[in-house]
């Protein structure tokens, strides 16, 4: 049993590691989509995401979820709405990494827990520790610290964030897992999508039948490079901790960070390496105080345990965490630390 269960977290690393690697690299195919531009590669990634997830879905027959769906006005409107802010995000990610942006694009990424704790406070009145009060402050000190390095708010790290924090909020709300949140919200972005690139074909603008069979295959590739990620969270999702998952999630920003430098040579002053220092201070302190949570909360149930008194109600909290985890792994919004989410760039 013990062996089947280190299996088990091994193959679900492996699959968080192949999630995460494969958003943080993804900036490297982007580029190979021109000449087409960030508006056509967007309508053809909701096209094709839609559907490479209603195959996937046919396979798995899990369509029960649809039906329900339809017989639930506020979800579909809530879903609508997800669909909506998604579209945003990777829309300008797309443009942002085809326009010599991976640096500032990844900034988003890595303000994204910040950005979403200070939404839970402004929006949830949540109440916040004093760490994470002081990790918020320093967030608001890079920012401003990269708006004097690039004379310019950093808008398309802000745009990210915000949007992206805006997403998780939503899909926090509606309460369905990865691949059903995919197809519906795709779904919702298959007519205009569809509409838009019949739109450009006859204009003569379309780069989909016109550039050769190689780049009509990286277009529909796209649909891949949408729902493969995913799968691998899902994966990873229910065999590892939410806060081993949280910790990995930095490997995607990390990985376009450092794209963005070393690979795309996008230049880095001083002043921007200060902001970004803040930004990694701010996030060492919210990881450090999430894992010293994490450990409190863990001894505190294993004292419940040792008291025969409790041992039933402890037992009866450790299931429902985990049938919790196992029927929605991926929504939820980032608390005091990192945040596993579904939908990447």
């Amino acid at each position: 049993m013990a062996d089947r269960s280190r299996g088990e977290q091994r193959t679900g690393l492996l699959n968080g590691f192949a999630a995460y690697g494969m958003w943080g690299l993804v900036p490297l195919f982007w580029p190979l989509l021109k000449p087409a531009g960030a508006m056509e590669i967007l309508a053809q990634r909701m096209v094709w995401s839609l559907g490479l997830v209603t195959v996937v879905l046919l396979v798995m027959r899990r369509w029960a979820w649809a039906g329900e769906l339809l017989r639930q006005p506020r979800k579909l409107g809530l879903i609508a709405i997800a669909a909506a802010v998604i579209t945003v995000n990777w829309g300008i990610y797309i443009w942002a990494v085809n326009s010599g942006h991976v640096v500032e694009a990844s900034l988003g990424y890595f303000i994204n827990p910040l950005v979403t704790i200070a939404m839970g406070v402004l929006l949830l009145k949540e109440r916040l520790r004093p760490v994470q009060w002081t990790a918020v402050a320093v967030g608001f000190l890079a920012v401003l610290v990269l708006t004097i390095g690039y004379g310019r708010p950093p808008w398309i790290s802000l745009c990210l964030a915000f949007s992206f924090a805006i997403y998780g909020l939503v899909k926090k709300k509606v309460g369905m897992g990865g691949i059903e949140s995919l197809a519906a919200e795709t779904a919702v972005q298959f007519v205009p999508a569809l509409g838009y690139l019949l739109w450009l074909s006859a204009q003569g603008s379309a780069t989909f039948a016109s550039h050769g069979a190689g780049h009509a295959a990286l277009l529909a590739a796209t649909g891949v490079v949408t729902a493969l990620p995913l799968v691998c969270f899902g994966a990873a999702a229910i065999r590892v901790p939410l806060s081993t998952l949280g910790l990995l999630q930095y490997l995607a920003p990390v990985f376009q960070f450092l794209l963005g430098i070393l690979y795309f040579h996008e230049a880095m002053p001083p002043e921007r390496w200060a902001g970004f220092a803040l930004v990694w201070l701010a996030l060492i302190m919210l990881t450090g105080d999430a894992l010293r949570t994490a450990r409190a909360t863990a001894r505190a149930l294993r004292d419940r345990s040792a008291d025969p008194a409790s041992a039933l109600a402890t037992s009866a909290l450790a299931a429902a965490a985990t049938t919790a985890v196992a029927q929605q792994p991926e929504d939820r919004v980032a608390g005091p630390g990192p945040d596993p989410v579904d939908a990447r760039p």
